[in-house]
């Protein structure tokens, strides 16, 4: 198999299983990146940051506690991205669409005023939130954990899909983004992006090649200087490394990753499974409060730093990466396959005659 450049989003032959024309919101980012909604970490600062750096900057929408706060967080963010330094990315909201989450009606509302650039609907079907959306202009993408839920939630009419994969921080699916890119990519030419462990610009790059537009980037935002977390939940991201990530539904009921450390000092039992249930006070009762979720990619947190500054770390190592994959792509003239190794246009090692 030859190897090629991973393509930029919108950019294919017709017809062909790769990324489908850029939507409005991705056609205009810097990277195909969106700092992903993470639970009491992503608030108003760290997506106007994400803005002015050239990629999407989304908070769910229950870390505004009340629905007072979550109209003040939308209207700063809205006045924010007005602004001359706004910069050329994007923002959007994360709604929990679980049947137990008694907000959400509310909160479209008043989404509709403030026309988030994006809306993106996890844990239950988009059905309520698409009609809404495109009536002001907006793009609805649905995180999807499996082929059959990617199914729905485009017969629903989203524009574009999240595939939840192995590795992503909190709720996580199970999935290899090697199998589900190419499975979606079946019946959906639309957006789609990919969760799950990515902390650098190869990743993000790998996933285009995959087929993918871009990639949800979250735990290595989580420590950013303009996320909502804590010094303890910033040391211990500097600390962690892959090995301390426990997956568990021991939490919420649905199936999550989350910091070892975390979990040990709250006298938690990962194997006591209980029904999911997101209704009432996210933040105050529910025992997720002082619990922290991280990702696979925990790993590529190394300090507190700003968003920009990850954002150029990522955009130089994606550019890396695809010059690097370009190069290894062999002259289709002069292709020399190696059967005993596999490689394909494999050139002489240093040291090789």
């Amino acid at each position: 198999m030859t190897a090629t450049a991973p393509r930029e989003a919108g950019v294919g032959a017709a017809g062909s299983r790769v990324a489908g024309a850029a939507s409005p919101v991705s056609a205009r980012l810097r990277i195909p990146v969106i700092a992903a909604p993470m639970f009491l970490v992503s608030g108003p600062e760290l997506v106007l940051a994400a803005h002015r750096a050239g990629i999407v900057g989304a908070f769910p929408a229950p870390n505004a506690r009340e629905l007072a706060d979550f109209d003040h967080w939308c209207a700063s963010i809205s006045d924010g991205v007005t602004t001359g330094s706004a910069g050329s990315g994007a923002w959007a909201v994360n709604l929990f669409a679980h049947r137990t989450y008694q907000r959400l009606d509310a909160e479209v509302d008043i989404l509709c005023r403030y026309r988030p650039d994006l809306v993106i609907t996890s844990l239950g079907a988009p059905n309520r939130v698409v009609d809404a959306v495109h009536g002001y202009g907006g793009e609805v993408f649905a995180d999807v954990v499996t082929v059959a839920q990617a199914k729905r939630a485009v017969a629903a009419g989203v524009d574009g899909l999240v595939l939840v994969c192995a590795g992503g921080g909190g709720h996580t699916g199970t999935f290899s983004p090697l199998a589900f890119v190419p499975a979606v990519r079946d019946f959906h030419d639309g957006p789609l992006f990919v969760a799950g462990g990515i902390g650098d610009g190869a990743a993000v790059a790998a996933v285009e090649t995959l087929g993918a537009d871009g990639a949800y980037v979250g735990t290595r935002f989580s420590a950013a200087a303009e996320s909502l977390a804590g010094d303890e939940y910033r040391d211990m991201l500097l600390a962690a490394e892959m090995a301390d990530v426990v997956t568990s539904r021991a939490v919420t009921g649905v199936t999550a990753n989350w910091l070892r450390p975390s979990l040990e000092q709250a006298g938690y039992d990962v194997d006591d499974v209980g029904a999911a249930n997101f209704s009432g006070d996210l933040q105050g009762a529910k025992p997720w409060k002082n619990l922290w979720s991280a990702g696979h990619g925990v790993g590529s947190v190394r300090s507190v730093t700003t968003v920009q500054a990850i954002v150029d770390e990522l955009a130089a190592d994606r550019a890396t990466a695809m010059r690097r994959l370009a190069a290894r792509a062999p002259d289709t003239d002069h292709t020399d396959t190696n059967h005993s190794t596999g490689a394909v246009g494999r050139g002489p090692e240093k040291g090789e005659s």
